[in-house]
């Protein structure tokens, strides 16, 4: 019986590297993961993730994978194969395509590698499988360590010419905001990203019973009705109100998608950003948005990395 054509993916971002060999139809198969050295040079950053394919490599359904598909924290540049996340300050234009394709079980069957950043990764996903479904404009966003986005439009994920298109996570929000690791400052990623709303919320006094000072602490506080830990999820989702509220005005879209870690929160971040975006989102073709939550969650990254090599 003829093998099942497989797709390897990779997920890389700033917290983890996921890999998983995934079917037609989305379905995960040998899903591991391993923490990103994000802070080490880097080869470093680079070793696991060959660790990450010598894993998959390693299974017996390696022999039905027909392409490899990368899903990376960006920026990334299509035309030359490199990516050079801002989380992530050892790759600055690393040759990520070159040396994936390098590696020698990739190379040993000729295999494609196809790249995306990690926010048109979630869309295509969400897209396929996902809370993006039937939709034919679609702003999709990963809210997490980072902020990203993929474009939905006219039907089909739109990465543009770089790869970039959607960077969300990158545009200008407070014009008098604080200088960005991009070089920009005022960016949605610094007031929204997970790491932002804990460090806001320290910044203004929460302190969390132990030690964890991640957003999820601040969430369950919030949940809880700690004001600080509330006033830090509002801010983050008036930024996010304002950014995806001007994407709607420039493109035209009529479904948000919002995933990752931060929005698992639930409502301590939905409510507001609805409240929000009642404000912001104010042209009559924009108005009344239909916001929905990611349906693939920590997966997503994998099956948007798959749906590239389809």
């Amino acid at each position: 019986m003829p093998l099942t054509p497989l797709f390897a993916a990779v997920d890389i971002g700033g917290t983890k590297i996921a890999g998983a060999l995934v079917d037609g139809d989305g379905r995960l198969r040998h899903r591991l993961q391993l923490p990103t050295p994000a802070t080490e040079p880097g080869a470093a950053v680079l070793a696991v993730v060959h660790k990450v394919l010598d894993q998959l490599a390693g299974t017996p359904d390696w022999s039905a994978v027909t392409a490899v598909g990368i899903g990376s924290a960006g920026p990334v540049d299509l035309a030359d194969g490199t990516v050079s996340p801002v989380n992530i300050p050892g790759w600055r234009g690393f040759p990520l395509v070159a040396e994936v394709t390098a590696h020698p079980a990739v190379a040993a069957r000729y295999l494609p590698v196809r790249l995306a950043g990690d926010g048109v990764a979630m869309a295509a996903a969400e897209h396929w499988q996902g809370a993006a479904r039937g939709a034919d404009n679609a702003l999709c966003l990963v809210v997490s360590t980072g902020v990203g986005a993929g474009l939905v439009l006219d039907g089909a994920v739109r990465p543009g010419p770089s790869g970039n298109a959607g960077h969300l996570g990158h545009i200008t929000v407070d014009l008098d905001g604080e200088p960005c690791p991009c070089g920009s400052r005022g960016c949605l990623e610094g007031l929204a990203s997970g790491t932002a709303i804990a460090r806001r919320a320290l910044a203004d006094g929460w302190r969390p019973p132990g030690e964890d000072r991640t957003a999820r602490a601040v969430a369950v506080a919030a949940a809880g009705g700690d004001p600080v830990a509330l006033a830090s999820f509002d801010r983050a989702a008036q930024a996010l109100a304002a950014g995806i509220a001007a994407t709607a005005a420039l493109v035209d879209l009529h479904r948000v998608v919002v995933g990752g870690g931060v929005a698992a929160a639930g409502e301590v971040l939905f409510a507001p950003l609805a409240r929000h975006l009642d404000c912001y989102a104010a042209l009559s073709y924009v108005r009344g948005l239909d916001v929905r939550r990611a349906e693939l969650g920590t997966d997503a990254g994998l099956i948007g990395a798959a749906a590239l090599c389809r």
